[in-house]
């Protein structure tokens, strides 16, 4: 073999060994991972975030506006009940009369626990002036019924001027047996129509 050829082969068989280094390499090499494909970028998280606490946000203040609503109502149903309660406390005041003997001015154990009730009420509604009415029955003349009517009056107001209601807000009068609540004439219409009577004036 000539010299010649000799390096020409020896040239050849280094560019094939390097050719078959470079392959074997390149195919070992793990490939390029691009970031942005594995990660979320910053502005995607801050994204997440802002409206995972924008909706945090609005359940709180929708359960804020619920609370409120439910003590709203819950205050509105107090009013209601303590103003029913109130004026059943009125009525009451009104309605219940307190009831005397044939002939009797002075107050009964009966007529002063009404007026317990009536003191208590005049207490609370320190505002309120009343007019206390006299009636009887329609047995006695007029003058007599009259003059009966009004010391039965001025008993009931005595009463509770003594238990602390001014006078100034305590008026009477009497309307003997003018105004009877029961028309009979029996003894249980003449014991309806023995009475005192109550009127807010204000």
């Amino acid at each position: 073999m000539k010299k010649g050829n000799l390096y020409v082969n020896i040239f050849v068989m280094t560019l094939m060994l390097c050719f078959l280094v470079t392959v074997s390499a390149c195919s070992k090499k793990k490939p390029a991972v691009d970031p942005m494909e594995t990660y979320p970028s910053e502005s995607a998280m801050t994204g997440a975030d802002a409206e995972a606490e924008a909706e945090a946000a609005a359940q709180a203040l929708a359960e804020e506006e619920l609370q409120a609503e439910r003590e709203t109502e819950a205050a509105r149903q107090a009013a209601r009940e303590a103003a029913l309660k109130q004026e059943e406390a009125r009525s009451a005041f009104v309605n219940e009369d307190i009831y005397f003997n044939f002939d009797d001015a002075s107050l009964s154990a009966d007529a002063r626990m009404v007026l317990k009730d009536k003191i208590d009420w005049l207490r609370n509604n320190p505002n309120a002036t009343v007019l206390i009415e006299g009636h009887c029955d329609e047995r006695g003349t007029s003058e007599y019924n009259i003059a009966l009517g009004q010391r039965r009056a001025e008993s009931v107001k005595m009463y509770l001027v003594n238990a602390g209601i001014s006078p100034s807000r305590l008026s009477t009068i009497s309307y003997g047996e003018e105004r009877p609540v029961d028309f009979a004439s029996n003894e249980s219409a003449w014991a309806k129509n023995r009475r005192a009577h109550f009127k807010i004036q204000n």
